[in-house]
């Protein structure tokens, strides 16, 4: 069983997901940091952690920059304590025709959901070894396993991660470090990307039937149980979806 101490990172998108899971490890008894562009963003969850008596830190990083990773990384240990868990949640819903698909968008989505997601996974890696412990969580969708109409960059950037998610799993899992992959096939339940989906489609979104949406709380409860496995037992790809979803 996983040792209910140390440190969680959050590397990425500290929203929605990333606050859900941000809640239920502080819960578990973990120091939460949260790595992100803008720390600031957090503040609010920051705020609402430390009002309950749970330890939780907010770093503004580039996760496009090596040194960056590296750097908050070695910061995180030196002053927090040994990371135990690293959660990398980082979105490329990128919606285009393949004609407007520009190489500068292709990139981007690239750069966002796969290469940061090498850098982060790497780094925690790295740390994790040195005790021969550890989970790294990626956070990838239905674009992980299925290339869609207009997905063609944002698929890409999944399938891309994913296969990140795999190599890594196979070669550190003998090791100790467990690595799971998990499929959010899904319409997230937050209020936050009903704001988002309502925005960019000019839908009500929730209108989305119940049945179809899946609460964050309940994906950051999927993350803890996956973490306290045996390790005769690991899951490493973990599909989660509602029971209306199609697939």
């Amino acid at each position: 069983m996983a040792r209910r101490s140390g440190v969680a990172i959050l590397a990425g998108a500290a929203d929605a997901i990333g606050a859900a899971v941000a809640k239920r490890f502080a819960k578990g008894g973990y120091t939460i940091c949260i790595c992100r562009r803008d720390a600031s963003k957090s503040q609010a969850l920051v705020g609402e952690l430390r009002a309950g008596g749970q330890n939780i830190h907010a770093f503004s990083v580039d996760l496009r920059q090596e040194a960056e990773v590296q750097d908050i990384f070695a910061r995180i240990e030196k002053e927090f304590g040994p990371i135990d868990v690293c959660l990398f949640n980082a979105g490329s819903n990128v919606n285009k025709p393949l004609l407007e698909t520009t190489e500068k968008l292709f990139l981007n989505a690239w750069e966002l959901a796969c290469y940061r997601g090498f850098l982060v996974g790497r780094e925690a890696a790295r740390v994790m070894l040195r005790r021969k412990r550890g989970t790294i969580f990626f956070t990838g969708g239905t674009a992980s396993v299925r290339g869609g109409y207009g997905f063609a960059a944002s698929s890409s950037a999944k399938f891309g991660l994913r296969g990140v998610a795999q190599a890594m799993s196979r070669e550190l899992g003998p090791k100790n470090i467990h690595v799971v992959h998990l499929v959010i096939d899904a319409n997230v339940e937050d209020e936050a990307i009903h704001q988002r989906i309502t925005a960019a489609k000019g839908i009500d979104a929730t209108e989305i039937a119940p049945d179809s949406r899946t609460k964050t709380s309940s994906i950051a409860e999927a993350c803890w149980f996956t973490h306290q496995q045996s390790r005769d037992g690991w899951t490493h790809e973990l599909d989660l979806r509602p029971p209306a979803k199609k697939w």
